[in-house]
């Protein structure tokens, strides 16, 4: 739409506020309304200001005045609101350059869309996300100075076979049992159509929904590929609807890797593929159907995955889900068809048009413009370098020896051991100035001292099992 197209839109919708949506720079939407009137054409040229010190990873005190410029071509009538509301996801502007801000993240993903038809590579890059998500009853956790706890509950999870729910109807869902059960077992059937069903009125193009594998209301639900930067942005409307469908039914979304200690952790396996003039790069004669290119890109982002994890597996909690015994791709691998390695590629068509490398050691906490941009940068560089990927491994990976399994590198074992990856391996990302120095010291600083340090303060429950009788 165009400026003009938007203001006709809204007249059509009755209009009262408009919602002025951006994602800071950890991968969360925030937002500010203004009233319908407040919106004109050059609104989307002057924007509306904003305090950027008060916005995570953002700006000083000093230098706190930004700009919100809505992006015309995102509008959307919001579905949540009470009253008809315009939503506008916007870009952020420094007031006094009036230049794109350096730490805002669809602008990277911007100049990384940019800076792939420049490389003469590919024009497009496609991502395709799979957002695992939990869906519980109820949530409970408390930090204090005396003691810390965290609770999950959920009337299908096989913790309560034998709790009195006057009357317990059973059908409950063991520990990894939850993978394609009907209803009454899967009882989130109605839940996930609700949600989808906003989805596509929303412009996400829903292929499939279904309960995951862990116990207590796992979920996945999957939407169309798209370009890197449209699908970023879908990607944040797909939370942003999980988690208020959810809430509308008496429930909580949560989109955490590991809330469970014992079952799986929700992983986004993100399939990703280049195209030029509208004709498909990775489907050729070598292993699995792919190109020499598209192994070279799987070359590039195996070399890289350990920066890259700082981006894919953002969180402290990331680190929990990569660990043995629960499906998670903590080797650094390719395969066909087998799903223990980080990489691996899709068997289910044999059309070039559907060839596609899914990496899958990416979780939903992660901000998807920088996680998209960052393996797309990591996959060129692969490309330009014409990086081997070695040979691939077909076998049961947790079922290999420690002697086959010396030569395969793994994914960091933590968050700190991540952003060391990504200190020490960077220059990739440097490329077309998609990032910058400011941006990937500024990450490592706010991961350094919001999620790190804070989490290192708190006794935990096993250290006292461990340790109290010591």
């Amino acid at each position: 739409m165009t400026p003009r197209e938007v203001l006709e839109f809204a007249k059509k919708h009755d209009t009262f506020m408009v919602d002025l949506k951006f994602v800071d720079l950890l991968g969360q939407w925030q937002h500010t309304s203004v009233p319908i009137w407040q919106l004109e054409e050059d609104s989307f040229e002057e924007g509306f200001g904003f305090d950027g010190s008060s916005i995570r990873g953002f700006q000083p005190i000093n230098a706190s005045d930004m700009l919100l410029i809505p992006d015309p071509s995102s509008a959307l009538m919001d579905p949540f609101m009470k009253h008809p509301t315009l939503s506008l996801i916007c870009n952020v502007q420094d007031t006094l350059t009036r230049q794109s801000y350096s730490r805002d993240a669809r602008y990277i993903a911007k100049k990384a869309q940019a800076y792939l038809q420049t490389t003469g590579i590919a024009d497009t890059c496609f991502f395709g996300p799979e957002a695992e998500f939990f869906v519980f009853d109820d949530v409970r956790y408390e930090l204090s100075t005396r003691g810390c706890s965290w609770s999950v509950d959920s009337s299908e999870a096989a913790w309560n076979t034998g709790k009195d729910e006057g009357p317990n109807l059973g059908y409950k869902i063991g520990l990894k049992q939850g993978y394609f059960p009907v209803s009454p077992v899967d009882s989130m059937v109605d839940l996930r159509a609700d949600m989808v069903k906003v989805m596509q009125q929303c412009g996400l193009h829903v292929e499939v929904s279904h309960h995951e594998v862990a116990t207590a209301g796992q979920n996945e639900i999957d939407f169309r590929y798209d370009k890197l930067l449209p699908c970023a942005d879908k990607l944040l409307w797909f939370k942003y609807i999980v988690k208020n469908v959810a809430k509308q039914h008496g429930k909580t979304a949560t989109f955490m890797p590991k809330p469970l200690y014992g079952d799986n952790g929700s992983g986004m396996h993100c399939h990703q593929s280049l195209w030029a003039g509208g004709k498909p790069l990775f489907a050729g004669e070598n292993y699995a159907g792919l190109s020499e290119l598209a192994l070279w890109s799987i070359g590039g982002i195996l070399k890289h995955a350990k920066s890259l994890a700082a981006f894919t597996n953002p969180t402290t909690n990331s680190y929990r889900r990569l660990v043995p015994g629960y499906e998670a791709p903590i080797n650094l691998a390719y395969s066909s068809r087998n799903r223990s390695a980080a990489l691996r590629i899709a068997t289910y068509s044999t059309s070039p048009k559907a060839k596609r490398i899914e990496v899958r050691f990416p979780d939903p906490m992660c901000n998807p413009y920088l996680a998209f941009s960052a393996m797309m940068m990591a996959g060129l560089d692969g490309i330009q370098n014409k990086i081997d990927p070695g040979d691939p491994l077909d076998k049961d990976i947790y079922s290999l020896s420690p002697e086959e399994l010396k030569d395969v590198r793994r994914m960091p074992l933590s968050l700190e051991e991540a952003l060391l990856g990504l200190e020490e391996d960077h220059d990739y990302l440097l490329q077309g100035d998609v990032f910058t120095r400011d941006v990937i010291d500024t990450w490592v600083e706010l991961k350094r001292e919001r999620d790190l340090a804070e989490v290192r303060k708190y006794p935990l429950p096993m250290e006292y099992q461990l340790y109290y009788d010591g």
